[in-house]
């Protein structure tokens, strides 16, 4: 008997889909991907950790106590103070909309990932288990950061910024024009991946270790889970928020260059 038997849980890294509308084929190997189906795990894996995140906030704030915190408020506090100081630190003035932004990525994940600690069945398992949930949080991510970048660097400041490196000529310059357009179009890419490859690759290796017979399995799936759960889902959780953070003080690459140059015309007029 199989540890996976004993506990009748099934493939947990199966992820069926419902179509909802008619639409070919995406993919047909090895597995058929369609622009229209939804996947119904990831919805209610996703409802459930956005519940709790609220439930966690809210109960927070509604209980917010001056002088000597609770535990659960001096740890939020402790991680908000960390955002703001990281946020300013790294993007400087004007920045403090971005600091909701990361705190409330960094926490919808953490917890996203630690729903695997719940003893909740099959089909609540890690969200970001799914490509399109972390891809879809990628290109959002990534979509405000272009309008950030726009707002901040202006029409002209913001195509200046595809000609980095902006020490050398423009002669020079226009060689990395096509490699700085790639670098911003994969960034969703290697920003859902990333996440995506390093919990799914969790539920694999649970699924794998839950093969073995019970008395070899019990062990080192306790161990994995609470390494895999603990640890690799807060690494990620913080990973995926601190490079939101340094996307959107890369959106304000050229900005000093572009007050230098203006100072310069200001001073010859």
């Amino acid at each position: 008997m199989t540890f996976a038997m004993l506990l009748d849980t099934g493939p947990t890294v199966t992820q069926p889909s419902t179509a909802i509308c008619n639409s070919p084929p995406l993919l047909t190997n090895p597995i058929t991907v369609s622009a229209c189906d939804l996947n119904h795990d990831t919805l209610i894996s996703s409802a459930f950790a956005i519940v709790v995140t609220l439930i966690i906030v809210f109960a927070v704030a509604r209980h917010v106590v001056p002088g000597v915190p609770g535990k659960v408020q001096m740890v939020l506090e402790l991680f908000l103070d960390y955002v703001k100081g990281l946020v300013r630190d790294s993007v400087g003035e004007g920045s403090d909309f971005i600091i909701p932004i990361a705190a409330t990525i960094g926490l919808y994940i953490l917890v996203a990932n630690w729903i695997a600690f719940l003893p909740l069945a099959h089909p609540l398992q890690p969200a970001a288990a799914d490509l399109n949930q972390t891809l879809a949080m990628a290109v959002v991510v990534v979509g405000v950061v272009q309008v950030y970048s726009f707002k901040v660097l202006g029409f002209r400041g913001y195509f200046r910024r595809f000609t980095k490196p902006f020490e050398f000529n423009w002669a020079f310059r226009i060689v990395f024009i096509p490699l700085n357009l790639i670098e911003e179009v994969v960034k969703p890419i290697t920003l859902s991946l990333r996440l995506f490859g390093n919990i799914f690759a969790g539920l694999v290796m649970v699924e794998l270790l839950s093969q073995l017979p019970i008395f070899l399995a019990w062990l080192p799936v306790a161990v994995w889970k609470v390494f895999d759960v603990l640890f690799i889902g807060a690494i990620q959780a913080f990973i995926f928020m601190l490079l939101t953070v340094i996307y959107f003080e890369m959106a304000r690459e050229g900005l000093e260059e572009e007050g230098h140059h203006g100072a310069q015309a200001a001073a010859h007029a």
